[in-house]
Parts: structure tokens; C-alpha cells; sequence
């Protein structure tokens, strides 16, 4: 840390014992991962083995999107939340190349509202064409937060403005009862000068009253000159007001490419931690009241290099970590376009202090063994599931990182493992989703074809499962028939 602007308490709330008990205690908060502790397992119940896009088959309803969408469907409160493009037109008024945050009814699928953002005027460098938003929102109670395109942080009322505008803020895009109701908004780029490489991609975490999300600060074009090295990776935010709490800028020059991951967060040994991988490919534990570096992991070895292109060994991590029984699992990729590798999963004891990269390493899956992901685990009744870019899908002892099993989907995987009701599914880009019995052994129920890439992660709320395709929405749910559909 460099630089920290507030010096903040904790909030009664905030200190629990587990990131699971925040969830349980407040069931219809909807985010990345289900938990602080972002393990990617639901204990829903009730979900069909199989359902088919063509027929409408255990299809409740679908919906276009835009035509890419790479965030996952955030479900709260009766409504779902999706990152995309504006391809998939609702309003004339707004024309070309845009991010926008969706909102639907989860139960019959109609369109509510949509907060629309322009793209920033650098272009490419900070803002990809047609990428939209790409982050997975974060919603609790009345309120929705997400990073748009632009790299601001935003809060957004859940009733769009066809409750009325909800203020301070008066300045949105349109004022339409479709139109989302923005209640502050925090501009990373114009406050600390981030500089995020090809997109904003940082879905938040909030915990009692504070929000902590990565900024995506990383190289130039070029890809060799990082423009603010002295910017944060991550942040702290009041949720209430947009508040800057602390910044960390660990990082720093080391940078590798750009910041694009997710916080986890827990209680270890009494303290509460927010655990955070840096673009320079090392992971951080830092003090969540303070933003103070507790611990860090290296997750490449010390021969490793950084050649552009990706064709170096050194990684930086694009993999949300889970925290599980005081250890943080996170595995270590690169850019997809930059292709298949070798790479590293890691089980770390999530106890220590300082440089804790030759201690407290517990297991590690690596080279030939485990290839480059961007994938996050799902740990349940004692077996990790993660999956790898390549395609592979690993169900591993938690404990020791022994193979139980190995699916092959052939095809990338951009995606999460999701547990739910005693199966794993996997979507990949071939827009497949395999269905496998959740366990030591090795069982697959069933093949579906959604007829776009699947590059998100399913979401269970209320016995209905949503996915979201590269361009499309669906909810599925038991006993469901839709109309007939197709792709």
C-alpha cells in the first residue's frame, strides 16, 4: 500500500466467521460464486438432468440478449441481471456499440429495465469493441452493483426509473420507465487513474457495508508500458455512497497484462481477509478493513518469464479464488487468446504471514498435469472440481490434489464447474453443457447443446436454473415446457 484514503471500522455485520454465513443469513443476495467464499456450489434442489433449447423441454422461458455476453446471470429478489452488448436492441433511441446491464423477471422472463453505457473514447485499449459489460453483478435488497465498460463502479436502484428517479444522481443515459435509476457511481479512470487493458471486467463483492472490487489496471496497447503503475488493483468502497475506504497498489509495476479477477473473502484466525490475485500473477491476502498486505503466494516459479504474445511460462491469474477450510485454491492463466499451456492449481494455506510463496504451499497440480484456466473451483462432500481452458474437467481430493476423475468436453472452457442437486455442469464454447453425477467417480448424465458458446457459469435460485449463452438467456426448470424455440 501506498496511498489509502479512509481509515475505516468495521460494521456489525461485517465480522462474521465464515463467507458462507453471510449468505445463509441473507438468502436472496444474488453474486459470483453464491458465498463471499465464492465456492461455486448451490444446495438448491430439484434440478433436471437434462432440458432441450429445441423442443422446450423444461424450458420455464428464454430471452435475447445481446450477441456477446461473457459475465454470469445474477438472480435477487425476483429479477435477473445479465452483462452484455447493445446488438440485441430494446430501445431505437440507443444505437450502436454499447454496455449494457439487463434486467428480467425470473419468473416469466419479460424485460423490466436496462442501464445502457457508452463506450469509452479511447477505444479498443481500454474499452473492446462489442464486449458490453462483462461483469457479474452483485444485488442485495433493493440495490444492484456492477463495473460497467467505462470502469465506473455503479449502484443502481432494482426498480429501474419506473419508480421515479431515486437521486442525487440525475445524469443517466435516458429517463424512460425502462431505464435504469443510477444512485452513485464511482469513475475509476477519472479518481485513480486506472488504466484498464482491453476491458472492465471486476464483478464486486460486498460484505456488511463495504464493496471490494478489482480495478483491471494493466499494460498499453503495446502491451509493454504499464500507464499507471501507481494505480490500485483493487479497491474498497462504501456500498451506501461510493465512498473511496482504501485502495492497494501492491502490484504496481509488475503488471503483467491487466488486473481482470475477482475477491474472495473469510474469517481466518480471526481476522478478516479479502483474498485477491494481482495481475503480476501473485496472490493477496490483505486486511479487509484496512487494505493491508497480510500475506502473498507467487503462482508461477522463479524461472518463469513473461514473454508477450503468451508464449512465456509465467502467468498472470485470471481464476476467481474459493476459500475453503482456511485455504485459498486458485489456479494461474492468461488471456484465452493468447492459447493453451501448461499451468498451476494451487491449494494454499491461507494462515500465514508476509512471503508465504516456499511455506505454505499445501499442494500444487502443474506443467502436464494441469493446463492454463480462468476457471473457478467448486468444492462439495469432498471433492474440487476445476476445470481448465483446454477443456478439461478435474475432480480432485482437496486435501491432497489426487486425481479422481478427468472429463474431457473438447472444447474451451471459459467458464466454472457449478455444483447443484448431486450433479456438476460445465458449459464450453462449443455452447455444450455437460451434465455429471457430483462425486468420486466419474459419470456423465447427459450432453445439452444451447446453439451459442457458453462462456458463463449457471446460477440456481428458487429450483430454476438460469444460464446464459453467448447471446441468449434461459431458465430451466423441471417439468417446464416452452414454446419450441431453436437457436
Amino acid at each position: 500500500m501506498t496511498r489509502q484514503s479512509v481509515t475505516y471500522l468495521l460494521l456489525v455485520g461485517f465480522a462474521v466467521t465464515g463467507g458462507a454465513r453471510i449468505a445463509q443469513a441473507q438468502s436472496d443476495i444474488g453474486m459470483f460464486g453464491n458465498t463471499p467464499a465464492r465456492n461455486m456450489v448451490s444446495d438448491e434442489t430439484g434440478v433436471p438432468d437434462n432440458w432441450d433449447p429445441q423442443t422446450g423441454s423444461n424450458i420455464l422461458w428464454t430471452q435475447p440478449v445481446g450477441s456477446q455476453a461473457y459475465g454470469g446471470p445474477t438472480v435477487s429478489n425476483g429479477k435477473v441481471y445479465v452483462g452484455t452488448n447493445n446488438e440485441g436492441v430494446r430501445n431505437p433511441a440507443y444505437d450502436g456499440d454499447k454496455g449494457v446491464l439487463m434486467a428480467f423477471d425470473a419468473e416469466n422472463g419479460d424485460f423490466v429495465w436496462q442501464m445502457v453505457h457508452d463506450k469509452l473514447s479511447a477505444g479498443r485499449v481500454n474499452d473492446w469493441p462489442l464486449q458490453g459489460v462483462c461483469s457479474t453483478a452483485f444485488a442485495e435488497g433493493d440495490r444492484v452493483w456492477y463495473v460497467s465498460n467505462q470502469a465506473h463502479v455503479v449502484c443502481l436502484d432494482v426498480n429501474g426509473l419506473a419508480d421515479g428517479n431515486d437521486g442525487p444522481f440525475t445524469g443517466e443515459t435516458g429517463t424512460g420507465p425502462t431505464d435504469g435509476d443510477i444512485l452513485w457511481s464511482y469513475d475509476m479512470i477519472g479518481e485513480l487513474d486506472v488504466f484498464p487493458h482491453n476491458l472492465a471486467t471486476g464483478s464486486p463483492l460486498i460484505v456488511g457495508d463495504m464493496l471490494f472490487t478489482v480495478t483491471s489496471n494493466g499494460v498499453d496497447e503495446g502491451h509493454v508500458n504499464i500507464p499507471s503503475p501507481f494505480s490500485p488493483h483493487i479497491i474498497a468502497l462504501d456500498k451506501n455512497t461510493g465512498e473511496l475506504l482504501w485502495e492497494n497498489t501492491d502490484v504496481g509495476e509488475g503488471v503483467l497484462h491487466g488486473s481482470w479477477t475477482n475477491a474472495a473473502y473469510a474469517e481466518i484466525n480471526g481476522r478478516a481477509q479479502v483474498v485477491v490475485p494481482g495481475g503480476d500473477g501473485v496472490v493477496y491476502s490483505l486486511d479487509a478493513a484496512t487494505g493491508e498486505t497480510i500475506w502473498q503466494f507467487d503462482g508461477n516459479p522463479p524461472d518463469s518469464e513473461w514473454i508477450l504474445g503468451g508464449r512465456g511460462t509465467r502467468n498472470n491469474i485470471l481464476s476467481t479464488p474459493v476459500i475453503y477450510n482456511d485455504r485459498v485454491y486458485v489456479g494461474v492463466g492468461q488471456d484465452p487468446e493468447h492459447g493453451e499451456a501448461p499451468g498451476h492449481f494451487y491449494a494454499i494455506d491461507a494462515t500465514g504471514t508476509g512471503d508465504v510463496t516456499n511455506t505454505h504451499k499445501v499442494w500444487s497440480r502443474d506443467g502436464e498435469d494441469f493446463y492454463r484456466t480462468m476457471s473457478t473451483a467448486a468444492i462439495a462432500d469432498g471433492v474440487l472440481y476445476i476445470s481448465s481452458l483446454t477443456g478439461f474437467l478435474h475432480a480432485l481430493d482437496p486435501d491432497t490434489g489426487e486425481e479422481f476423475w478427468t472429463y474431457d468436453a473438447f472444447a474451451a472452457v471459459w467458464g466454472s464447474p457449478f455444483v447443484v442437486d448431486g450433479k456438476v455442469l460445465l458449459g464450453d464454447e462449443d455452447g455444450d453443457i455437460a451434465v455429471l453425477r457430483a462425486g468420486k467417480e466419474m459419470e456423465l448424465l447427459g450432453e445439452i447443446n444451447m446453439g451459442a458458446a457458453v462462456y458463463s457459469t449457471p446460477v440456481v435460485r428458487d429450483g430454476v436454473m438460469y444460464l446464459l449463452t453467448r447471446n441468449r438467456l434461459w431458465a430451466v426448470k423441471a417439468g417446464a415446457q416452452s414454446e419450441p424455440i431453436g437457436n
